[in-house]
């Protein structure tokens, strides 16, 4: 089979290491099926689809409404939305997480600021009616708990896509455009274990009072996040998978 590519942004090491592990383990990927490109490492070189399977765009500590940006972020946002205009304009079967959603929406013509951003927790996600036949969401029940942690999101869904599905506190919460680009403002590759981890990485990064730490790992124990998230993982990797 042609391998997967993640594209990953975060300037951490054992952050970008967890959430590799977090995406290929969920998605039923071996580390020869799932490439790993840190596009905040160095520049991304000339990203040739027709290699790979399908692309996953992992979270990010850079924010595409950020009023000040540093040359490594503007950077690392220029060489993602160069790959992103590619993937849009090809319909490649694209699966962004978080940041992913924020990156399509600008190059769509949306609007991202900071109305809708919530902090780390599970929410409940609701599906929509046009999520009832699409593939990424078989299985998936009607609603289910996801965990989320965004300082900005879409104001309002960006012309033509179809929102799949909405939470109360944040509307969008996942659309698709044309039929194989897909983006969640939840994250679907997160577990408890792995948000844990996550969570001892941006302590002070201004999702969480640090003093709330301990506090918010019971209550990620006590949520009721479950497999359905990590559904659209494998889903997106039994869809389209090629040799």
């Amino acid at each position: 089979m042609k391998p997967f590519v993640l594209l990953a942004t975060r300037d951490h090491d054992k952050a970008a290491g967890d959430e590799y592990e977090s995406v290929r383990q969920h998605a039923g990927l071996t580390r020869d099926q799932l490439v790993h490109i840190r596009v905040e490492s160095g520049p991304l070189p000339p990203l040739q689809l027709d290699e790979y399977s399908g692309v996953f765009l992992g979270g990010s500590p850079f924010n595409i409404s950020d009023a000040v940006k540093s040359d490594l972020q503007l950077r690392v946002e220029s060489d993602i939305r160069g790959v992103v205009d590619q993937i849009v304009d090809a319909d490649f079967p694209f699966l962004g997480m978080c940041y992913g959603i924020g990156t399509v929406t600008a190059h769509l013509g949306g609007k991202v600021d900071r109305t809708f951003g919530e902090g780390l927790g599970a929410i409940e996600v609701t599906l929509t009616d046009a999520a009832a036949d699409d593939p990424l969401l078989d299985g998936v029940p009607p609603s289910f708990q996801a965990f989320v942690g965004h300082k900005e999101a879409c104001n309002g869904t960006p012309p033509g896509v179809t929102l799949l599905a909405t939470g109360v506190a944040c509307p969008v919460q996942m659309y698709r455009y044309g039929a194989n680009v897909y983006v969640t403002q939840f994250h679907p590759e997160l577990d408890v274990v792995s948000l844990e981890q996550r969570m001892s990485v941006y302590r002070n990064a201004g999702y969480f009072h640090p003093d709330d730490f301990e506090i918010l790992v019971e209550m990620a124990r006590r949520s009721g996040v479950t497999e359905h998230p990590h559904l659209l993982l494998r889903n997106f990797v039994t869809r389209y998978t090629r040799d």
